[in-house]
C-alpha cells in the first residue's frame, strides 16, 4: 500500500483529508451499477473482497444529535450498542436527506472522512482485526483502503463491538 494522490477526478474530500493527513492509502474505483442498492456488498463483489474487510459508513441520530457508526457491510448495527459507545441510551437511523446534507455525500457514497461537520464516530473493533480495511472514498464506485488505526484517529473514532451478524 503506497500513499495515493487524487489522479483523474478521483479527488473527494475523503482522499483530501488522508492525503493532507499525510497517511498511506489506497484508492481502489470500480465500476458502479446505478441500479445497486447494497452499495458496500456491492463494492465487495467488485473488488473481489470478503464483505467483512468492507465497512459501510452509517449516520443515527442520538439524544446528543447525529453521529457516524461504521461496521462491516457483513452485518448490521446495533442500534442499542452503538448508543452505549457514546454514553447514550438510544440511537435510530438518520433521514437520508438530512445526512447528505450534513455530511456533503450522497447515500451509498458517505464517506467517514472529509464530511462537512466532524460527528461523533464509533468504529465496529471488528476492523482492528485487520491490517487494513476498504470503506467509501466519498463517492459510489470508489473505495479507500488505510490502516484502520488512519480511520481512527483522523475522525477521533472509538471502537466498539457495534456490529451483529444477521
Amino acid at each position: 500500500m503506497s500513499k495515493t494522490k487524487s489522479k483523474g477526478g478521483q479527488g473527494t474530500p475523503a482522499t483530501v483529508a488522508l492525503a493532507k493527513a499525510a497517511v498511506e492509502f489506497t484508492l481502489h474505483p470500480y465500476e458502479h451499477d446505478a441500479g445497486a442498492q447494497a452499495y458496500g456488498e456491492e463494492a465487495a463483489d467488485a473488488l473481489g473482497l470478503p464483505y467483512e474487510r468492507i465497512f459501510k459508513t452509517l449516520v443515527a441520530e442520538t439524544e446528543a444529535g447525529l453521529a457516524v457508526a461504521v461496521v462491516p457491510v457483513a452485518g448490521k448495527l446495533d442500534l442499542k450498542a452503538f448508543a452505549a459507545a457514546l454514553k447514550g441510551k438510544r440511537a435510530a437511523m438518520a433521514d437520508a436527506t438530512k445526512v447528505e446534507r450534513v455530511t456533503g455525500y450522497v447515500v451509498g457514497g458517505i464517506s467517514p472522512l472529509g464530511q462537512r461537520k466532524r460527528l461523533p464516530t464509533v468504529v465496529d473493533e471488528s476492523a482492528l482485526g485487520f491490517e487494513t480495511i476498504y470503506f467509501s472514498a466519498g463517492r459510489r464506485g470508489l473505495q479507500i483502503e488505510t490502516a484502520p488505526a488512519n480511520l481512527i484517529a483522523l475522525t477521533g473514532a472509538v471502537t466498539a463491538p457495534i456490529g451483529k451478524i444477521g
